[in-house]
């Protein structure tokens, strides 16, 4: 497969006539490896308009979902961004292939891996700090962050993340009740206080990490 011309077919043919328009976003997506991103075995599944499934029940959220939600975090050259369930790393290079100082958390060890090697072969050095922990808890010690990407379905935006948020700052993330079908929405602090907008509608991988805890039952 030519991936040059799988990444120009992907942003002319999935994310142009999906609303995506930020300039910053479609140049990142048309150079970036994302066939780097996922396993050998999947490359040649990397540019298909469909979520690619990687270890660990996880997935590489499909190019327009993920181009809408980088479009709606809006960071600007300079942003200090959090990326949570970073998985392989791709969402995080598109915010930082736009300028944003990057922190992505990840923790499941094999996808931590695929990231490191992947953000190594297409960024500087240091253009995105890879931390392998809980994502549930963000990432407090860079708190307040400009911008914050959780990579994938949660039921709610939790409280404890919003609040790592600088005043201005955006969240953005797919809510849902993990049966593929959500609503991406956007999470901006103004005045201290957090309000959820609804952004757009589609289908994404829940995220165990931040599955709600089982109740009780009797």
């Amino acid at each position: 497969m030519d991936f040059a011309d799988a990444r120009k077919r992907m942003v002319d043919g999935q994310l142009r006539p999906n609303k995506v328009t930020d300039p910053r976003v479609l140049d990142a997506m048309r150079e970036l490896p994302r066939e780097s991103f996922v396993p050998a075995s999947l490359r040649m599944r990397a540019y298909a308009d469909e979520d690619v499934p990687l270890p660990g029940g996880r997935a590489l959220i499909e190019p327009m979902v993920i181009a809408r939600l980088a479009q709606l975090a809006a960071v600007r050259p300079g942003d200090r961004a959090l990326v949570l369930c970073a998985g392989s790393g791709y969402g995080a290079a598109v915010l930082a292939r736009c300028g944003a100082q990057v922190t992505a958390v990840e923790s499941d060890a094999a996808l931590a891996g695929l990231a490191a090697s992947a953000l190594a072969a297409c960024l500087p050095a240091g253009a995105v700090r890879l931390e392998t922990g809980s994502p549930a808890e963000g990432h407090p010690g860079g708190a307040p962050y400009d911008a914050i990407l959780i990579e994938g379905e949660v039921p709610e935006v939790p409280p404890a993340i919003a609040a790592q948020l600088a005043e201005g700052g955006r969240l953005v993330t797919v809510l849902g009740g993990g049966r593929r079908t959500g609503v991406a929405v956007l999470a901006r602090k103004l005045g201290g206080a957090v309000s959820v907008t609804p952004a757009f509608d589609c289908a994404t991988i829940a995220l165990p990490d931040f599955a709600p805890a089982p109740g009780f039952v009797f």
